[in-house]
């Protein structure tokens, strides 16, 4: 009787992070992110879009540091407790293991329930679904849509 229990339980809900932006909040399942890391400057170069911040080192590797709200069509902005989301890249390219996104604060977790409402709320092109949190509206970012944006501007 508690396998059923539990079975039924694993299809009712998952785990989400909330990961706060300077003009937004996503909400993204758990195993997106890779590693969540203190904010250091990244390694910028001229010539960039204005939503790419530059290069990030993590681990033995040099990440694209990508502002959401920019990339959305917002600015790119970096507050005092700035940490950077390395993310699980999702888009199949064997090079592209992960891309790195900047938070304005730390990531929470939460239970998403099945019920889940949705939100009436604008969406930007990298964003799939806005949701109601309580009194918080969270947007579902399209990962694999931001990959496609490095992809296209030539930059992995």
């Amino acid at each position: 009787m508690s396998q059923a229990v539990t079975t039924q339980n694993n299809t009712s809900s998952l785990t989400g992070l909330l990961l706060p932006l300077s003009d937004r909040t996503l909400l993204v399942p758990n195993v997106a992110l890779a590693e969540l890391i203190p904010y250091r400057a990244p390694q910028a170069a001229s010539g960039l879009p204005e939503w790419l911040l530059g290069q990030v080192a993590w681990r033995d590797l040099r990440l694209p540091l990508l502002s959401f709200e920019a990339a959305a069509g917002g600015e790119a902005k970096v507050g005092s407790g700035a940490r950077v989301a390395v993310l699980n890249a999702l888009g199949g390219r064997p090079h592209v293991k992960f891309i790195a996104l900047v938070l304005q604060g730390i990531p929470r977790s939460l239970r998403v329930e099945e019920d889940l409402r949705r939100a009436d709320a604008p969406l930007s092109a990298l964003e799939l679904d806005a949701v109601q949190l309580g009194t918080e509206v969270a947007k579902v970012p399209d990962l694999v849509a931001l990959e496609q944006l490095l992809a296209d501007a030539g930059l992995i």
